[in-house]
């Protein structure tokens, strides 16, 4: 299958956006990495990979999303996201995922993006607002990468994201982009309600066929306001999508995306190996977008040092790692206490993160409990081992 892949990369997307793709993802990426290891050998820290919140604005309501609300949207200035991206490549990093809310709403996204022509910007977006003119703007900046949110079909899509059409307006952004010849993802949040069509042979091969060359899978949590813990997977189902996902990287000639699970298929937490934090929009540094709770901002002074000298953020990653998979669906009372004691503070913007935590019960997670399904891919094994191993934060 790999060489049908390869064979996809080499002649879907327009080579210069290929070119780029490998130097500033691939490449610098990969250095990003090593010196991320370089630094935890010496006893220091800053994340290979950083992820911002540009904007809590949005248009649609998702169901366990935890991004919400009370009064007007924020917006990270222009120039804050600027800084920190200039501080992240002064530590030799080169890739940021770029989220919200919907990211396409932000007035300055484009003009960000333009500023670092030797960066690497993965876009989180719901494709509603992705049409003809943004695929094409993404094309012409070059570094940059769509990932499609997809949370179902017609009928599930609405239900879970409050609003109309989303379906179709998603695969009309698929469309674009491909017309575009863009580097195109489709994430997807598996929960109980759309997982009968989304893990399945079918759909993969639906995302071939529009140009899709990554599909990033995760499993559903329920935070937020409207935390839904009816459409938690239970643990059969967790079992299931990881043996789908290890079988389907054999058969399908797209990459198949997870963050959760090493090469052996041991449970990982990404903020809990240092691999990647969240900025939100007003400069909060929190441990993961869903983790909305901080002690550090980006105003706090240099980003470099902030990072190093975060006494929260190392607590919570030697917290987070002594036991495996997501603390926060797991074992939410467990995050609490460690929230309290570390006095963190509440960075939801709605003043209810505390009570949210409080009423959260624990679910199956991603820690499979000695029946682990390890990759079978070669191409997995040898990248997910120099990736995401863990950086010792397991022991």
């Amino acid at each position: 299958m790999m060489p049908k892949l390869a064979w996809r990369f080499l002649t879907e997307p327009d080579k210069r956006l290929l070119r780029t793709f490998v130097v500033n993802m691939g490449l610098k990426g990969a250095r990003s990495m090593a010196l991320h290891e370089r630094r935890l050998r010496h006893g220091e820290f800053f994340p290979p990979f950083v992820f911002i919140s540009l904007t809590n604005n949005c248009n649609l309501k998702c169901r366990g999303c935890w991004v919400s609300r009370n009064g007007e949207a924020s917006e990270m200035p222009l120039e804050m996201a600027a800084s920190i991206i200039e501080s992240s490549r002064a530590m030799g990093c080169s890739f940021f995922g770029l989220l919200g809310g919907e990211p396409t709403m932000y007035r300055g996204l484009f003009d960000l993006v333009a500023r670092f022509p030797g960066c690497y910007f993965q876009v989180f977006t719901n494709g509603t607002l992705l049409d003809e003119s943004a695929a094409a703007r993404m094309r012409e900046l070059g570094n940059i990468t769509p990932l499609v949110s997809v949370e179902g079909t017609e009928v599930v899509s609405d239900e879970r994201r409050g609003g109309s059409g989303v379906y179709s307006k998603a695969m009309a952004a698929l469309d674009a982009c491909r017309s575009q010849k863009l580097i195109t993802g489709v994430a997807t949040s598996v929960c109980a309600s759309n997982y009968d069509d989304l893990v399945s042979d079918r759909f993969l091969e639906g995302l071939v066929r529009r140009g899709v060359l990554y599909a990033w899978y995760y499993i559903y949590r329920p935070v937020g306001p409207d935390p839904a813990p009816e459409l938690v997977l239970d643990r059969a189902r967790i079992d299931r999508l990881r043996r789908f996902m290890v079988e389907a990287r054999l058969k399908h000639p797209i990459v198949i995306v997870d963050a959760y699970w090493d090469h052996l298929g041991r449970a990982i937490c990404p903020a809990a190996a240092g691999i990647s934090h969240h900025i939100n929009p007003a400069g909060d540094i929190e441990p993961c977008p869903p983790i909305q709770f901080a002690r550090d901002n980006v105003a706090d002074g240099d980003l470099c040092k902030v990072f190093d000298h975060s006494a929260f953020l190392r607590a919570f990653r030697a917290e987070a790692a002594s036991k495996r998979g997501c603390i926060l669906l797991e074992d939410p009372e467990r995050l609490r206490a460690f929230l309290l004691s570390q006095n963190a503070r509440d960075t939801t913007g709605r003043g209810t993160g505390w009570d949210e935590l409080a009423a959260a019960k624990p679910e199956p997670g991603h820690d499979m409990q000695g029946s682990e399904i390890p990759e079978k891919s070669l191409f997995y094994r040898m990248a997910k081992k120099r990736w995401f191993f863990g950086f010792g934060a397991y022991g």
